[in-house]
Order: structure tokens, then sequence, then C-alpha cells
């Protein structure tokens, strides 16, 4: 039993085969919340190019899309079933070449420079190898005054359940992340915690 809800809980960080499946369809309801908290420290604008890094089951993508009808938006995730996920739920979109859903990797941004006005990422960066690095690929692909938003669902480093469960999760602080995209480049990183959840939002601007 162990086994299977170890193998399940894995696919939250790659979802793969129909356990992946029902993954992403759970996270598009389940993280719902979170994402709506998130979305509401943004002010999207028509005329914006917006990528979602991890973005899962294309819910965020959807949203914000839904938010500002002309905004240009592109998903990316490493997993093949969440593309797949993602452009059933942006169909109407995609097709009319408002929203690209790519396969790709945080660690290798496959952008050039000054490509986007936003950048989201919703419960990902747990995720990301070399995360330093990582954001500061996302700093270069961030046109000057971009802004980066990231959202978590745990943001308690002393609270293991989940990296103990999920192989290759690290949870990081809100003072942390801060640091960290300060050496990466960003300036007016600022982060507010929804305290009875542990909810994470930080946002930061290429100077």
């Amino acid at each position: 039993e162990d086994k299977i809800m170890n193998k399940f809980f894995q696919n939250t960080c790659k979802p793969q085969g129909a356990v992946g499946k029902l993954m992403v369809t759970m996270m598009n309801k389940g993280h719902a919340g979170l994402a709506g908290w998130g979305l509401s420290h943004l002010a999207l604008r028509d005329g914006m190019d917006i990528l979602d890094i991890g973005c899962g089951g294309g819910a965020n993508l959807a949203a914000m899309l839904l938010a500002a009808p002309q905004i240009n938006a592109v998903g990316m995730d490493y997993s093949s079933v969440s593309v797949e996920k993602s452009r059933q739920t942006n169909n109407a979109a995609v097709r009319a070449g408002r929203c690209r859903i790519i396969q790709g990797d945080a660690s290798a941004l496959p952008f050039e420079g000054n490509s986007f006005d936003l950048i989201t990422a919703f419960e990902t960066v747990y995720f990301w190898p070399e995360l330093d690095s990582c954001f500061r690929q996302v700093c270069h692909t961030l046109r000057t005054g971009g802004i980066f938003l990231i959202c978590n669902e745990e943001s308690d480093p002393e609270n293991d359940r989940w990296s103990k469960l999920i192989q290759g999760m690290t949870i990081y602080s809100g003072e942390d992340l801060k640091d960290r995209l300060e050496k990466a480049g960003f300036a007016d990183v600022s982060y507010e915690y929804e305290e009875k959840r542990h909810w994470l939002c930080i946002t930061a601007k290429k100077a």
C-alpha cells in the first residue's frame, strides 16, 4: 500500500501514464484555491506575453487567458502527460493562436532573452534542479520591468512530510527564495504568507 501511495504522489513531480493523467486532472481542481490567491497578486493586461513554467493541466493558463482576452500565453511542462492535458484544457486558445503548450525543462529554457512580460511558476519550483541557475534563466527571459510570480502550497522547510514522500522535492521558505531571486538579478522581491494554510506567494521584478 505504501509503495502504491509513493508512486501516486511521485507523479506530482512528473506525471506519467494513467496515474499521471489522473494526477493532472486532480491538480487542476485541487490547486484552484491556491492559484486564485496567487493570481490576485498580478495585474494582467491585454498585450502581455506570458509564460507559465510547469503548467501542469493548464488550469492556471486558462484563468489568465480568461482574465485578459488579448494576452499571448506559452505553457511549458516537462511531462508529456501534462502537455497533452494542458492543450486539451486550453484547446480554444491554442486553435486561436493565443496559446502554445510545449514540452521543456526549467533548467534549460528554450527562449530568447526579453521574451516575456510575466512568468509564473505554480507549485513547481520545489522540483527545479539547480534552482539558482533556473532563476537566472527566468530573469534573462523576462523583459525589463517584467514580473516573476512563484506560488507554493508549502513554505515550511521543517515540514518535511511531502519532501520525504516525493523524491526530488525541496521545500523553500520565502526568505530563502527572496535571497536567491535577488542574487539572480531580480529587484523589488516581496513575499506574502497565507498563514492558515502555509501558502506562499512571491513576486519579483526584473530591474
